[in-house]
């Protein structure tokens, strides 16, 4: 195993060591801090972070607005407040060391909103700004305005080359990096492209090389390039390690920081990740935010793929083979099915999925009524955590509508992230993980249920285990 050599990273000397930001209270100031504080660099999660009160007791984020609008605005409110409370806590426990960088996705709710309210209210304790989940154009102009470097998260050299043509080259001087995003193996949301095939992975190595030319090409050859999503032992990657194809790397890692004493997920969280067997990591396209999404396949996931296999397609008129009359809603309108959709329907039906949903692609899918209404619920409850949500049809715009009908299909990712960060439920929620998180269960670091610190952790990682 090589020895890890600094990099200058948002204009400090760490390891080439990142913890990735990961979603609603997974990566925290106390997480952050204590990477920042082994010399390496921390990564807090900036969407809807937690905050505390004076005696140091969570502060629940509850909505009271009549309107979706009014609790999109309570939601940036609540946003802003927690992201300044884990700056300020990152900083602290930083000790001075390492570098503390914030992550946001592009595509959450009021994200340029959040970002100036987080970095005005907590100047100069953030280092970095990555961003990802959308082709984030404006997040360079935000963070320079701050002094803060910014760490676009890509897939590939052609959506950097878009970002650097329309936005990125006339704030050179402040991007610190760019994040390759492995859109197969990372967890949380991926950034596969409609023309890549979800089940035929590819090495990144070529594509990382594509990356370093286009960087080259624009002049940025001291840029580092942050590889994330599928690395666990460095001494996979040693190749990558002072290769003057790549230039220079650092690594980022999602899952691995997630089982550490500084981690604030749950201890129900900790001992699931124990237990994960290889595939148990499932990649899918239930996110309300359209992209594709690595979870857990526990009985959340599960229930929402069972769900998605109970559909089948209606015409409003008979057209076709599309003749046969069946009734749905409360007044039992017609809609018209083929006849063998039809046995189908009758027979879910039959097993007590009575409610039949429509969804935006013309299709049908069927549930109790008891999830009808929950679903319904759900989307009533609406509080505008994304620009554009197809769960809810909420979008942020002037008309408050992504203009489509909202699909049960999906699920409100508010909710079930916050459920999932802050109550023992690892069943029934949404349980982001990438996909080589089924390795806790085999590297001996962790053997009879060993929870690191992040020191050890990052001592650990420089020895290419």
């Amino acid at each position: 195993m090589k020895a890890l050599r600094p990099l200058l990273i948002s204009g400090r000397e760490v390891l080439p060591l990142v913890e990735g930001g990961k979603g609603i209270s997974v990566s925290n100031g106390e997480s952050s801090g204590a990477w920042a504080a082994a010399g390496a660099v921390g990564t807090f999660s900036g969407v809807n972070a937690d905050s505390y009160d004076d005696q140091g007791r969570l502060i629940a984020q509850r909505y009271y607005g009549k309107t979706r609008r009014e609790r999109h605005e309570e939601l940036i409110a609540h946003s802003i407040r927690g992201g300044i409370h884990q700056a300020r806590i990152a900083h602290e426990q930083s000790n001075g060391q390492g570098r503390i960088h914030m992550n946001v996705l592009w595509e959450m709710g009021g994200c340029e909103h959040i970002l100036h309210g987080i970095l005005e209210g907590a100047k100069g304790l953030i280092h970095g700004v990555t961003c990802g989940a959308g082709m984030p154009y404006r997040v360079a102009e935000i963070t320079a305005r701050y002094g803060c470097h910014y760490y676009p998260i890509v897939s590939s050299a052609r959506a950097f080359r878009a970002l650097w043509l329309r936005a990125f080259s006339k704030f050179h001087t402040n991007l610190g990096g760019v994040v390759y995003e492995d859109p197969w193996l990372a967890g949380g949301h991926n950034g596969l492209s409609n023309s890549e095939d979800p089940n035929q992975p590819e090495n990144p190595m070529p594509r990382v090389k594509a990356l370093r030319a286009m960087l080259n090409s624009f002049g940025l050859h001291t840029t580092p390039i942050i590889m994330a999503g599928g690395v666990w032992y460095l001494r996979d990657w040693a190749e990558w390690i002072d290769n003057p194809e790549l230039g220079p790397v650092a690594f980022q890692f999602g899952s691995r920081p997630l089982l550490t004493q500084e981690s604030p997920v749950l201890e129900s969280w900790k001992r699931k990740l124990l237990t994960l067997k290889e595939g148990d990591v499932f990649l899918n396209r239930f996110s309300p935010t359209g992209f594709y999404s690595s979870a857990v396949n526990n009985g959340f996931i599960q229930e929402l793929r069972a769900r998605s296999e109970r559909q089948i397609a209606y015409m409003s008129k008979p057209v076709g083979e599309h003749h046969a009359e069946f009734p749905v809603g409360p007044r039992g309108r017609p809609v018209y099915l083929s006849d063998t959709d039809k046995i189908r329907a009758q027979a879910w039906t039959a097993e007590g999925f009575t409610t039949a949903l429509k969804t935006p692609d013309n299709t049908l899918i069927f549930v109790t009524p008891d999830d009808a209404d929950q679903i319904h619920q759900d989307q009533v409850n609406c509080m505008g955590c994304l620009s554009a949500c197809l769960f809810s049809n909420w979008a942020q715009n002037e008309h408050g509508t992504t203009g489509k009908k909202a699909d049960a299909r999906s699920y409100c990712i508010q909710k079930t992230l916050q459920a999932v960060a802050h109550t023992d439920d690892c069943e029934q929620q949404l349980m982001f993980a990438g996909h080589n998180a089924f390795k806790f269960a085999s590297d001996p670091f962790y053997a009879n249920g060993h929870i690191p610190t992040v020191r050890e952790l990052v001592e650990r990682l420089c020895t290419g285990d």
